[in-house]
């Protein structure tokens, strides 16, 4: 049974390429650990681009087909959309070796530092990173285990989801979607919004508060986010966006183009960014990072520094008068903020999104609709392709177009491009000068390319 990060040497990671994968392992081959694994876009004479800078880092990568496992190997790692009738999963068990899941692994490392855990269903990604910065900055030398790449680590050629420092902090993400926030018995827990994703909210408060109830000794929550405001543990530890209840909340603030700035606590703060929830992130990582020692002068020269993650909100662009932003957002609450965030800087905003997964599409259809619709403005619209399959058993009794055709019918400009590669042709007629093209979808992984590969074609 493996209980403590010392119980294992060899470890093997089936699905190696995943942002979350990808991220432990290299944080593993950082502290001494021997980390090799395989990816099923690990294809034979074919680049990936993964691939390339995890061997790079000294990570071994091996196709799909079991070579890599073998009687040396302590451990394997697996996501949890790693299926067990894959082979490399039956040769594990026929070799007798410990299986656990990626969230596993994570909170046993966790238990190895003192660990700052960022939860919620919206920005854990962007609040780690900006935290993560600060600490540095703070000369705290802290570490980070996170779900995107930050695009300072990425300059160096690597990943950018994850760092090892001599600190005594790790940051990692928390994650609800597979329930694994229950497992982390953070030093510190900070709880950025509740908003409708993979579970009903009542499932999603009930993982929450086992996760406040896990956190040692500091709980911080968003006062300004009606759900997570009511398990806070002490409003005067909080943060929160024009909120007078919180102990850290952002006043005074302005977005003026790509920038914006706002005040805390009497500090000045001005950060290259868009959109309220950037600042609501950017105050969440000032709150922790205030009560741990680190002077609020330093937290705003570092966020001024802050140079963003990979695909949230990345500015592609612009070209013949257009603005292209590439996203991340996937749900929707996500989708209608990251719309919102765009409407500041154009008269008009075209939306496109592609939907990943048929049973998250499924499940939250009616709150796409409420929520994009809600976002729009009458001059705005919003486009979408085909749904991402990434393989399974999954049931393909849903369509894009079902959500497009819904949004028609509260008055909204909705559009439907069944192939995404047929998009520009169809787009190019609408993007006039002042418009800004926002391109949004999650875990698929030649969405970066294609966001390029439009901007370059645009």
């Amino acid at each position: 049974m493996i209980k403590n990060i010392n119980d294992f040497r060899n470890v093997f990671f089936i699905g190696v390429a995943g942002v979350g994968m990808s991220a432990i392992t290299q944080y593993l081959k950082g502290i001494g650990k021997n980390v090799s694994g395989s990816d099923r876009y690990f294809l034979p004479e074919t680049y990936n681009k993964t691939k390339t800078q995890l061997e790079n880092e000294g990570i071994l990568c091996f196709l799909q087909d079991g070579s890599g496992i073998t009687e040396n190997t302590d451990l394997i790692v697996v996501s949890t959309a790693i299926e067990d009738t894959v082979f490399e999963v039956q040769k594990a068990k026929e070799l007798g070796i410990p299986i656990i899941k990626r969230s596993e692994l994570l909170s046993i490392i966790a238990k190895s530092k003192k660990t700052i855990a960022v939860a919620g269903t919206s920005g854990k990604s962007t609040t780690s990173a900006m935290l993560f910065q600060i600490l540095l900055d703070a000369q705290l030398e802290p570490s980070i285990i996170s779900g995107a790449g930050l695009t300072s680590i990425i300059k160096q050629g690597k990943i950018g989801n994850a760092a090892v420092g001599k600190g005594d902090w790790l940051i990692i993400e928390a994650d609800e979607s597979d329930g694994s926030v229950v497992q982390y018995e953070p030093e510190i827990g900070m709880l950025l919004n509740i908003d409708k994703d993979h579970q009903e909210i009542d499932e999603l408060i009930e993982l929450f508060t086992i996760f406040k109830n896990n956190t040692k000794s500091l709980f911080v929550v968003n006062q300004s986010n009606t759900l997570a405001k009511s398990l806070s543990a002490n409003p005067k530890n909080d943060f929160g966006f024009e909120d007078e209840n919180a102990g850290f909340s952002a006043e005074n603030f302005q977005q003026n183009g790509f920038h914006l700035s706002f005040e805390v606590l009497n500090q000045k703060f001005a950060m290259n960014s868009i959109g309220r929830h950037s600042v609501e992130n950017a105050t969440a990582a000032i709150a922790v990072a205030h009560q741990i020692g680190v002077d609020l002068r330093i937290c705003a020269e570092s966020l001024s520094k802050y140079e963003g993650i990979y695909r949230r909100h990345q500015i592609l662009g612009q070209k013949n008068g257009v603005w292209v932003i590439d996203d991340y957002a996937h749900n929707p609450a996500k989708c209608a903020a990251s719309i919102k965030a765009c409407q500041p800087l154009a008269d008009k905003v075209i939306a496109w999104f592609q939907p990943h997964g048929y049973g998250p599409t499924r499940f939250l259809r009616k709150d796409f609709v409420e929520e994009i619709s809600d976002a729009l403005r009458p001059q705005d619209e919003i486009w979408m392709s085909e749904i991402f399959y990434a393989g399974g058993t999954a049931v393909k009794d849903i369509s894009a177009n079902d959500l497009i055709e819904d949004i028609k019918k509260k008055g909204k400009n909705a559009h439907f491009v069944e192939d995404r590669n047929n998009l520009l042709e169809v787009l190019k007629p609408e993007l006039k000068e002042g418009t800004v093209l926002l391109l949004m979808g999650a875990r698929d992984p030649s969405l970066e390319e294609f966001c390029k590969d439009l901007f370059e074609k645009l």
